[in-house]
């Protein structure tokens, strides 16, 4: 086929129309995927982003047509499942997204297969576990039962019965469970006279995501120690419930759906009450700005949840920017090697943990734009641990490349496996959330 000029226009996304029936017809979808990977065959501008192209291209041009009609329509689910949501195909690299009329969502439309495989066919108990996180985490996190938990996740013997029962890899670093979760061993905040910016209140909601809850919370408390610092008030989300991240990659979004129920009405209030509300994990961040809005369109608090979320780092820096964030900085940082995840990316606020690390004097920052291969429970799973690893080689031997002392990602699972990938690359350094490193630098 011949491909036409792309839109040169800013990138727009539709509203996913999940409840209709024609979404999960079959025979529509197999339209859609047919037409869209004709696309994609022309142009291939994809190749190099992640396996999900490049296993769509081996399809092509392996088929007797070296066309997508040579494709069989059930070798398409080898493509959807190479796709882990990350989003940068839409926002870096496709000419054909909309508002250009060929209309190219391809991690939408990737979703929709899945939500409709999901729907005929459920999902193995290995993906239910390792989408159910605050179930798993409540669990993992009983004071009788966390150490237990921690030492079979590094025991060979039982991550080898994981590997063969579970699908999970035995060679895949798995984080710890916290004695102490984040919530209940949160500070509260002194009570500071609230100064809004002129792009920020002056007041923020923590909403601490399943991560920094059950696996590190030091992150989390970090947060609050900058927050203390900068004389910024701040409250806990009374109560939180998962993002719905890791069941939307599933494709279940009835979940995505419950959770987004139990989460939004505190958010909400929260938001029509004046305050930024920050999560601390790019993912979570992401759902809440961009998923849950594309998802729910006429849902008013979903809307006002958005429009009060930010990053941390986004938050910080613009309070900055106001003249209004302390820059009292007593410890310089030495090399960083900061790796931007694809979540942060795909938000459109630029390189802000990157902007206020180079602002600590002593620091040089080397930043890395490209995809670690993680990919939330993806990079985990038996099947998918190899490419994983190899779609992060390249971040492994920059990140390496720069010989810095300390490693960190916004994205602290991403930041893990970088260091997992980057073993036996001479020195070895120090892993550290961004934040982490932020509160290092002032002392605190």
């Amino acid at each position: 086929m011949t491909v036409r000029e792309g839109s040169l226009e800013a990138p727009t996304r539709h509203p996913l129309d999940w409840k209709s029936p024609e979404f999960y017809d079959a025979d529509r979808l197999d339209k859609e995927l047919f037409r869209v990977f004709e696309i994609c065959h022309g142009c291939r501008r994809c190749v190099n982003l992640c396996t999900a192209f490049p296993t769509l291209f081996d399809l092509v041009d392996e088929s007797k047509t070296m066309e997508v009609d040579g494709v069989a329509k059930h070798d398409y689910w080898k493509v959807v499942d190479q796709c882990y949501l990350c989003d940068m195909c839409y926002m870096t690299k496709c000419p054909y997204v909309p508002p250009h009329p060929w209309n190219v969502d391809f991690p939408h439309l990737m979703l929709r297969a899945k939500a409709i495989k999901f729907r005929e066919h459920g999902a193995s108990l290995r993906d239910r576990l390792l989408s159910s996180t605050d179930a798993l985490g409540k669990l993992a996190t009983i004071p009788v039962v966390v150490q237990a938990v921690n030492a079979l996740n590094r025991s060979p013997a039982a991550r080898g019965a994981m590997d063969k029962v579970l699908g999970v890899h035995r060679d895949r670093e798995l984080p710890e469970y916290a004695s102490r979760k984040f919530r209940p061993n949160a500070a509260g905040s002194t009570a500071f006279p609230v100064r809004d910016g002129k792009s920020t209140p002056g007041k923020v909601a923590i909403f601490a995501t399943c991560y920094v809850n059950y696996n590190e919370p030091g992150i989390g408390h970090d947060l609050l120690a900058i927050l203390e610092h900068n004389e910024i008030p701040y409250v806990l989300v009374e109560r939180e419930a998962c993002c719905g991240m890791p069941k939307l990659e599933l494709g279940d979004l009835e979940t995505v759906a419950r959770h987004k129920e139990a989460n939004i009405p505190p958010l909400a209030r929260l938001a029509k009450g004046g305050y930024a509300i920050l999560t601390p994990v790019p993912s979570c961040t992401l759902m809440f700005k961009q998923e849950l809005p594309l998802l729910f369109p006429e849902d008013a608090d979903v809307k006002a949840v958005q429009e009060a979320m930010f990053d941390p780092f986004e938050y910080l820096a613009l309070r900055r920017r106001d003249g209004l964030l302390k820059t009292d900085f007593k410890t310089a940082l030495g090399k960083v090697s900061y790796h931007i995840p694809c979540h942060s990316r795909v938000q459109n606020m630029g390189q802000r943990t990157r902007e206020l690390l180079e602002a600590i004097p002593g620091t040089q920052v080397a930043t890395v734009e490209r995809c670690a291969g993680h990919d939330g429970t993806w990079g985990v799973k038996s099947e998918y641990f190899a490419n994983s690893m190899k779609i992060g080689r390249p971040v492994f031997r920059q990140i390496a490349g720069a010989e810095p002392d300390w490693v960190g990602s916004d994205c602290p699972i991403a930041g893990r496996h970088i260091l997992q990938g980057m073993a036996g690359d001479g020195k070895r350094a120090e892993k550290a959330h961004p934040i982490t490193l932020l509160r290092r630098a002032y002392g605190i």
